[in-house]
């Protein structure tokens, strides 16, 4: 048979020991993300764009770009769960990608001042955000090496304009990108 039934309960719960991961671990990339893919970007700003992968970064994000005179897409990061990988490949031989890591992507602080104004509560104080000088330099190198790359295979270049959408019918689960 079974103990008898508890005649009184503990008036405090016991404390139990939390089970958390002890470091955290890098995020294991997909087989098909391999830099030099075409992306398909599925949300964000840029949905719907076909991008260039670079590399992954520490933060488990993905460096791409679109080329930027191609598509409009700067290079920027991408969780690599928002994106479809195709079969298209680009090779990124002798592109140096090395200054490219998490605190180049990091945004500026903002000056924060205790008073708040009327002006900047409905936007009209504010400029608009200016881009470094140094990143569209970055820009341009990137996009002169890949727009090159690009020119080798033919139709890539109008592939890489034209965004990706589904129509009524179409079946994702099923498609061979």
């Amino acid at each position: 048979m079974s103990a008898p039934a508890a005649k009184w309960y503990k008036a405090q719960d016991e404390p139990v020991a939390k089970k958390t991961r002890k470091s955290a671990r890098p995020q294991k990339l997909r087989k098909s993300l391999v830099p030099g893919t075409v992306l398909i970007l599925l949300a964000g700003r840029f949905r719907g764009k076909r991008v260039v992968y670079l590399k992954p970064l520490e933060d488990s994000t993905l460096l791409v770009s679109g080329p930027f005179k191609v598509n409009g897409v700067p290079l920027r990061r991408v969780n690599a769960r928002y994106v479809i990988a195709t079969s298209t490949k680009v090779s990124l031989e002798g592109l140096d990608l090395g200054k490219f890591n998490v605190p180049y992507f990091a945004r500026e602080k903002k000056s924060s001042s205790s008073k708040k104004s009327e002006a900047d509560f409905f936007g009209e104080a504010g400029a608009k955000k200016v881009i470094k000088a140094e990143r569209i330099e970055d820009q341009k190198v990137v996009d002169k090496f890949l727009i090159t790359e690009v020119k080798k295979t033919p139709l890539l270049k109008q592939y890489l304009a034209a965004s990706f959408s589904l129509k009524n019918g179409d079946r994702p689960h099923s498609m061979k990108f």
